[in-house]
């Protein structure tokens, strides 16, 4: 294989009902870095019906070029018509690497086109690098979890991953960025779409997805129990946040596994994070290390948490939370 012909780092930049996913932003973030190492040119590949108009977004947030699929069969995700479209690109344009958001669409659509073009996927990362051999380093949790494996793609191209959405930092957006709209037609083969979308049925959700929340109130097994867990809501909604939580919680069953943060849970980045008696493995440090400002709550002052943590208060969390929520309370008043 020449992989002299293939170049420039492509995006998969999801969209659900016209809106762009923020991970597509993240990840043009990271691919303008690692395109600069390699210095090549990152493209945006944006699929759906009636989107053209979203480009103008990605370019400002470092897509060089865009390459628009818009078509009436990608007006809903199905995996078929997905597929062939990023498969005709990958085809025609020759990629050196493509990065895909590790989010439900993102894990069901990577491992259906790697194995189209006869390459391997990295699936959910947590860091991207170039090597001095400008080979793409992806690294991603193993073992689970205990273990950061890197791994490379040396013999075939493109080189392949998916990310979790939260690690990444997007760029802040440039309106005075210039790109170039490419408008790509797709030869489907309709004959092959097996599955149609009849009716989509919404859920009324009233939790914010914790990858998105810009405060955090996060529990460990310092907390221990549903009780204390309603009194971090307590806390949470007085500073207009979210209530997270470690692995240890979520395996006793006193909290979902949407509320987990960590390596097999979330990787957050909020404004703040609050870790009220969570210990801080090395696990769950992964998935937060990166938010804004951290205050941890923790009987141990040694315990690994206050090692990342901007301010450290050592003592019991359930004496020192319903105290800082009255006194929040009262400043709010």
């Amino acid at each position: 294989m020449d992989k002299a012909q293939y170049k420039n780092v492509y995006v998969f930049c999801e969209q659900r009902e016209g809106k762009l996913q923020n991970v597509a932003l993240e990840l043009l973030g990271e691919a303008h870095k690692l395109a600069a190492d390699l210095n090549q040119e990152v493209y945006a590949i944006l699929l759906g019906h009636d989107i053209k108009g979203l480009s103008k977004d990605l370019i400002a947030h470092g897509a060089d070029k865009v390459l628009v699929v818009d078509d009436k069969c990608l007006e809903t995700y199905t995996t078929e018509p997905y597929a062939q479209a990023i498969y005709q690109i990958i085809t025609d344009y020759k990629p050196s690497i493509v990065l895909i958001g590790a989010t439900t669409i993102g894990r069901d659509l990577g491992p259906r086109l790697s194995a189209r073009v006869t390459t391997g996927l990295t699936a959910d990362c947590t860091k991207l690098e170039i090597s001095e051999e400008k080979e793409l380093l992806s690294t991603r949790p193993a073992f689970g979890g205990n273990l950061m494996a890197t791994i490379i793609c040396p013999d075939h191209r493109p080189q392949m991953s998916t990310v979790r959405p939260g690690v990444m930092k997007a760029m802040d957006r440039d309106d005075n960025r210039k790109g170039e709209v490419i408008e790509v037609k797709v030869n489907f083969d309709e004959s092959k779409f097996k599955v149609k979308v009849i009716k989509t049925v919404k859920s009324e959700g009233k939790l914010v997805d914790i990858s998105e929340a810009k405060i955090l109130v996060s529990g460990g097994r310092g907390v221990g129990s549903k009780e204390g867990f309603e009194m971090l809501g307590e806390l949470a909604k007085v500073l207009k946040g979210e209530v997270s939580s470690s692995r240890a919680c979520v395996d006793a069953g006193i909290i979902g596994h949407e509320r987990q943060v960590g390596q097999t849970g979330k990787t957050v980045r909020p404004d703040l994070y609050l870790a009220c008696g969570i210990s801080g493995a090395i696990q769950h440090l992964a998935g937060m290390e990166e938010s804004e400002l951290i205050i941890a709550i923790n009987k141990d002052k040694y315990a690994p948490i206050m090692s990342v943590a901007d301010i450290g208060i050592v003592g019991d969390v359930n004496k020192i939370i319903p105290l800082l929520t009255e006194r929040l309370k009262s400043l709010v008043k």
